[in-house]
């Protein structure tokens, strides 16, 4: 069995169409990737310094990112402030709070958990003391495990 040239020709041009959508079904190129993620470092540095912050500082606050990334936008906007006599921006917000080690409750949760703790035995000698003055017990229900 021989294959006609414009059957050939078809099975060519379908493949290649669908090899050009692999963007569509999710599969990452990793030229845009590293593409990315070095613009995203350049970014960050460059912010960090038009923040006034130190580049250790700026590294500690973004572990995950190129260091050579954010160094290099760092670098650019030093140079781009110095070139054009622009002040630092002091940042409104309070810098983030280190990152908790798994395992560990943060803080919050362990007030929080103490409180709902002591509401919860603050209702438990309320209802004794609301179930002295009932002449008539109630029944109460068995919650399901």
């Amino acid at each position: 069995m021989k294959k006609s040239p414009l059957r050939l020709m078809l099975t060519i041009v379908g493949a290649a169409a669908l090899l050009g959508g692999c963007e569509r079904l999710g599969i990452p190129d990793p030229t845009k990737t590293a593409a990315q993620a070095e613009s995203e470092g350049k970014a960050i540095g460059s912010a960090c310094r038009h923040a006034g912050r130190a580049i250790e500082d700026c590294f500690t606050l973004n572990p995950n990112a190129s260091k050579a990334a954010v160094f290099a936008g760092w670098k650019e906007m030093n140079d781009y402030m110095a070139e054009n006599k622009i002040s630092e921006v002091s940042p409104q917000l309070p810098p983030p709070a280190p990152p908790i080690p798994p395992g560990t409750k943060p803080a919050k949760a362990k007030r929080a958990d103490a409180e709902t703790q002591d509401e919860d035995k603050t209702s438990q000698d309320s209802s004794k003391e609301d179930s002295d003055t009932d002449e008539k017990p109630r029944k109460r229900r068995r919650a399901s495990e």
